[in-house]
C-alpha cells in the first residue's frame, strides 16, 4: 500500500537521507508561510529530536515506524513550552504547560514535531479566515479557502510541508478541509484518540484525528495516538488496525447514502453528478446500493450548532485573563473580563458564545437546547437502524465546491450550511473518512460506532474502484 511514513523511513534505514537534512528540508518549506498555514515553527525542538534520530541509526540502532517521521500539529493541542494561541488574539502569547495525550504518544514514537498551524480561532468555522494569522489559502488554488477549522493542516499535508498533521474535528473540521485540499482526513469513534489537551470546543463531538495522504499514513497515526487514557473518561481501548485487515473486504456487501443530500436543490450539479457515477462503479462491483432516509440538512446544521453553541459557550467562559490569556485592565473586575473577553474573542467566536448563552438561558433551554439533545438522540436511533440495513454509508464531504476568501466571512449562514453534510456524523459520534476521490471536494465513508477499521477497508477498496 501507498505510505509516505514507509518510503521515508526505509530511505532513513538505509542511510540516503538524514533525519536532520529531512527536517531542515520541511522547515525551509513552511518558512516562506505562502499560504498562511504556519502560527508558530517548532524549528529548534525539531532539529533537536531530528539529531538524536540521527545518532540512533549511526550507532545500529533499529528505529520505529514513525521515529523521524516530521509531522502538524494544529493549534489548538498543548505541547508543552510552545505557544498553543488557538489563532487568537486572547491566547496569542500563552505557552503550554504540558502535552496533549495523543501528542505526547508521536512523541513518544518518535515523530518530529514541526509545526503549530492555522486553522479558525478555536476552531470556529469552516474555512480557515476567522483566524489572527491570515486566512489559510487552498493548496489548489490559493484564491480559494483552505477549509476549516483545521485549514493549516490539510493544506500542509497536501503541500508536502508535512507527511501527515493532527487535526480537530468537531462538525466536520478535519473532513472538510481535506476534502478541499484532496487529501485524506479522519474523525475516528469518538472516544477513540484521548482528547486531553486539546482545547474544547463543543465536548461532546469533539474528536482527535490524522491528516495524510494515503489511507495507510492514517492508519499508522491512528494505532499510535489511539487508547484509553485515565485523563478522558470518555476515551476507550481499542484494537490496533492490521495492515493486512484492509484488503479483505468481503464482508462489506451493502452500501447507503443519503438520498435527501443528493436530491437537495443545494448541492452542487457536479458534485451531484461525480457522487450518482461513483454510486454506478460500486455497484458494478457486485455490492448492493440502497437509498436511505435521513433528516433534512437544515435540521442536522440546526442541531449541531444549538448544542455546539452551548458547549463552547461554557467551555469559553473559564477565559476570562485572569489565570491565563491576554488580560486587559478596566475599572473593576467585572469591567476587566468584560473589555478582555470583548477586545480579545473574534466575531464569530463570540457570536457562538451570545448564541449559546441564549439557548442555556432561562425561558429557552427548554425549548431550544432539551430538543436540540432530543434531535440528537434521534439521529443516532436512526444511525443504529442504518447500520443494521447497510455496511456502509457513503456521502459527499461538503454540498458545494471551496469558496472564495472573503465569501464566508460575509454570509455566516452559508458557512455554517457548509456543514450539512458533515455535522450528523458527528452527532452520531461515528467514524467517518474524507477520501480524495469521488467528487471535486471528495467522499466520506462512514460506519457504524468503533468499526474504523471497516471504513479504512471500505477506503482501500474505493481507491481502485473509483
Amino acid at each position: 500500500m501507498d505510505s509516505q511514513i514507509r518510503k521515508i523511513h526505509q530511505l532513513l534505514v538505509d542511510k540516503k537521507i538524514t533525519c536532520t537534512q529531512l527536517v531542515q528540508e520541511k522547515l525551509e518549506a513552511l518558512k516562506p508561510n505562502t499560504h498562511n498555514t504556519v502560527n508558530a515553527l517548532l524549528d529548534e525542538l525539531a532539529l533537536t529530536l531530528a539529531a538524536k534520530v540521527d545518532t540512533k541509526i549511526a550507532n545500529g540502532k533499529a528505529i520505529g515506524i514513525l521515529e523521524g517521521i516530521p509531522f502538524g500539529i494544529k493549534d489548538v493541542y498543548m505541547v508543552q513550552g510552545t505557544y498553543t494561541t488557538a489563532s487568537s488574539d486572547l491566547l496569542k502569547k500563552y505557552k503550554s504547560a504540558y502535552t496533549a495525550t495523543a501528542i505526547q504518544k508521536l512523541l513518544d514514537a518518535g515523530a518530529i514535531p514541526l509545526v503549530k498551524e492555522n486553522c479558525d480561532s478555536f476552531g470556529h468555522g469552516s474555512s480557515s479566515e476567522n483566524t489572527i494569522f491570515g486566512a489559510v489559502k487552498n493548496a489548489i488554488n490559493p484564491n480559494l479557502v483552505g477549509g476549516g477549522s483545521s485549514g493549516g493542516s490539510a493544506v500542509n499535508v497536501a503541500k508536502d510541508y508535512t507527511v501527515f498533521s493532527i487535526g480537530g474535528d468537531t462538525g466536520g473540521s478535519i473532513r472538510q478541509p481535506a476534502g478541499y485540499n484532496n487529501v485524506y482526513g479522519l474523525k475516528p469513534t469518538y472516544g477513540r484518540v484521548s482528547r486531553y489537551g486539546l482545547m474544547a470546543y463543543a465536548s461532546s463531538t469533539d474528536c482527535v484525528g490524522p491528516i495524510a495522504k494515503s489511507i495507510e499514513d492514517i492508519r499508522i497515526v491512528l494505532n499510535v495516538i489511539s487508547g484509553q487514557d485515565g485523563k478522558d473518561q470518555t476515551s476507550y481501548s481499542s484494537d490496533i488496525i492490521a495492515e493486512d485487515s484492509l484488503l479483505h473486504t468481503e464482508s462489506i456487501k451493502t452500501v447507503g447514502y443519503f438520498k435527501n443530500f443528493i436530491e437537495s436543490e443545494a448541492i452542487d450539479v457536479k458534485i451531484k453528478s461525480d457522487f450518482l457515477t461513483t454510486i454506478e462503479k460500486i455497484k458494478a462491483k457486485g455490492i448492493t446500493v440502497k437509498a436511505l432516509d435521513f433528516f433534512e440538512s437544515n435540521t442536522l446544521v440546526s442541531t449541531y450548532y444549538t448544542l455546539a453553541m452551548a458547549e463552547t459557550a461554557s467551555n469559553l467562559s473559564r477565559l476570562d485573563g485572569t489565570n491565563y490569556g491576554n488580560r486587559i485592565e478596566a475599572e473593576d473586575l467585572k469591567e476587566t473580563y468584560a473589555i478582555t473577553r470583548s477586545e480579545n474573542f473574534s466575531e464569530e467566536t463570540k457570536r457562538r458564545i451570545v448564541g449559546g448563552n441564549q439557548v442555556l438561558s432561562q425561558g429557552f433551554s427548554d425549548e431550544i437546547y432539551l430538543k436540540g439533545l432530543n434531535l440528537r438522540d434521534q439521529i443516532s436511533e436512526n444511525f443504529e437502524h442504518d447500520f443494521k440495513e447497510v455496511d456502509i454509508i457513503i456521502s459527499p464531504v461538503t454540498p458545494n465546491t471551496p469558496p472564495k476568501i472573503g465569501d464566508s466571512l460575509k454570509d455566516p449562514l452559508a458557512m455554517y450550511l457548509s456543514d450539512a453534510y458533515t455535522v450528523g456524523f458527528s452527532l452520531g459520534q461515528l467514524p467517518t473518512l474524507t477520501i480524495p476521490q469521488g467528487t471535486d471536494t471528495g467522499l466520506q465513508i462512514t460506519a457504524a460506532k468503533t468499526n474504523d477499521e471497516l471504513v479504512l477497508k471500505f477506503a482501500n477498496f474505493l481507491k481502485e474502484t473509483i
